[in-house]
């Protein structure tokens, strides 16, 4: 059975860092589109950033361009989101979901196109 589990949210100040890890079990990296997406209170949940795991090529939301960086660990098989210069607004559960098709010309950010999701780790930044 596969499972994704997130981990490395928490609370931070604004211009603060953290980093979320996304590590599979019972699945190791293919050639396949692997995205974080995030989902604020009141808000509909949205794609942050992608990776397709068989290239490395990055996708990226425009409010996160610059501040955020998608990763791959082949070895760990663990895929990480490193988050800089943190803003309130970038509060928000965020999820980490496996096995979508492709990740161009914006099938990265169609939930219904990934098989597998995490459970979530919040992240929460303060003023």
């Amino acid at each position: 059975q596969v499972k994704l589990v997130e981990s490395g949210g928490g609370s931070v100040q604004a211009g603060g860092s953290l980093r979320l890890s996304c590590k599979p079990s019972g699945y190791f990296f293919s050639s396949n589109c692997m995205g974080w997406f995030r989902q604020a209170p009141g808000k509909e949940r949205e794609g942050v950033a992608a990776i397709y795991t068989g290239g490395g090529y990055t996708y990226y939301a425009d409010s996160v361009k610059g501040r955020f960086t998608i990763s791959q660990d082949n070895a760990e098989n663990t895929m990480y989101l490193q988050m800089n210069s943190l803003k309130p607004e970038d509060t928000a559960m965020y999820y980490c979901a496996a096995e979508a098709y492709y990740c161009y010309d914006g099938h990265w950010q169609r939930e219904e196109e990934y098989k597998f999701w995490g459970q979530g780790t919040q992240v929460t930044v303060s003023s």
